[in-house]
């Protein structure tokens, strides 16, 4: 209980917030690391994971391919890439020291559900609905734009929220390298045994990753068109309600 404790005043001590060194200052840091690594992973992951949807074929090589970043630990990779002459453990613009080492082993790593929900997302839109689509004249791209991504963005959007989730959690292994992030005070706080700094830090990545998975989840419901319509109907039900005037 008086590490409970500790952790708490260490947590509402403001001085603990501010400075290089703050929980603040790295806490953005880290959301910039995972950020950058999950945009990099969509740019490259998602255009060839949707567009083999809807051909649909090539997606177990893929997938395959995509899921060894899952049989391969993030740490021992990043480890792999420091100790090469490039991109060894040179700084990196505002990701810091063995910056972009991190972002090839983060990238990587958010690589598989993004690709898995993506070909998923498009291979499984129904084929009534992909048959109806060609029957009215469209084409395969314009059955792709129109018909097909609509449908599968919830999916897809799922995919990218749990990558940002994982992303975020094991952006602390930056620390390891001496890379920016909450990692440094959770690698400090227990190496020097002091713990309340180690838990704190830990307890800030934890609250972060449900405020992005809440985030993540609005955006799902948002790209559903199934939910969108519902909620439209409702909307237009309420509308329609009439006023009692008898008095």
């Amino acid at each position: 209980m008086r590490v409970l404790g500790e952790t708490w005043d260490y947590l509402t001590t403001w001085s603990h917030w501010q400075g290089a060194d703050g929980i603040w200052t790295l806490l953005v840091q880290q959301l910039l690391l995972s950020v950058t690594a999950l945009a990099v992973a969509v740019l490259i992951g998602l255009p060839i994971a949707v567009w083999l949807g809807h051909l649909g074929r090539g997606g177990f090589v893929a997938i395959n391919t995509s899921n060894i970043g899952r049989a391969v630990p993030t740490f021992a990779l990043l480890a792999i890439l420091v100790t090469a002459d490039h991109p060894g453990v040179a700084t990196f613009g505002p990701y810091g020291r063995a910056g972009l080492a991190t972002l090839i082993a983060l990238s990587l790593f958010a690589l598989p559900p993004i690709i898995t929900n993506g070909y998923v997302a498009v291979d499984e839109v129904a084929a009534e609905v992909k048959e109806s689509a060609r029957g009215m004249g469209m084409t395969g791209g314009q059955r792709f734009v129109r018909v097909e991504l609509p449908l599968a963005l919830p999916l897809v959007v799922s995919g990218v929220r749990l990558a940002l989730v994982q992303v975020w959690a094991t952006a602390t292994i930056a620390a390891l390298v001496a890379g920016p992030g909450l990692g440094t005070l959770i690698t400090e706080g227990f190496y020097r045994t002091d713990y309340p700094k180690g838990i704190a830090a830990a307890i800030v990545v934890a609250v972060v990753a449900f405020l992005l998975e809440l985030v993540g989840a609005a955006a799902e419901r948002a790209v559903d068109p199934l939910h969108r319509a519902a909620r439209e109907t409702t909307t237009r039900k309420g509308g329609r309600t009439p006023l009692n005037l008898a008095g």
